[in-house]
């Protein structure tokens, strides 16, 4: 028995090899690694939206796969977020630093009163960028990306 379990250790290893137990989100063999620029501070939580390539459920409400957060680190926080499987997503990233679970909004339009970022890092001017052009190809585990947070 110990020589059939020693033998079949590798196979058993090898098949978890692209595990990735520090990511959040639905557990999945697909995952991105996140870097987060320009984090202004350690308070709070830095939550990540991933939205399918839907354009009907882009930045609504209930349109998001699923929402995540980890604890915010000063300058840059690092994480890695499950998605279902491989294919084109969109990732809308805030620093909720009172960790209230919303993003906060202020003055006349509305405008995010904490700090925002998206997947390719699209420059943002009167309102939110399109689907189009927070697309991503994510289509393999362990891809990186960098979002780069800006505070109106």
């Amino acid at each position: 028995m110990k020589l059939g379990l020693f033998i079949a250790l590798p196979a058993i290893l090898a098949s978890h090899a692209h595990a990735a137990p520090a990511c959040i989100g639905p557990a999945s063999d697909t995952w991105v690694n996140l870097t987060v620029d320009r984090v202004h501070n350690n308070r709070g939580l830095i939550t990540a939206t991933l939205y399918p390539n839907e354009p009907k459920r882009f930045l609504v409400k209930n349109g998001s796969l699923y929402v995540a957060s980890t604890p915010a680190k000063a300058g840059q926080t690092r994480f890695c977020l499950f998605v279902p499987r491989p294919g084109s997503y969109a990732i809308a990233i805030y620093h909720d630093e009172d960790s209230s679970g919303t993003i906060n909004r202020g003055g006349l339009f509305g405008i995010p009163s904490e700090a925002v970022g998206f997947s390719n890092n699209p420059l943002i001017f009167l309102g939110p960028p399109s689907l189009r052009s927070v697309l991503v190809k994510i289509e393999q585990a362990n891809q990186a990306m960098t979002i780069t947070l800006k505070k109106f």
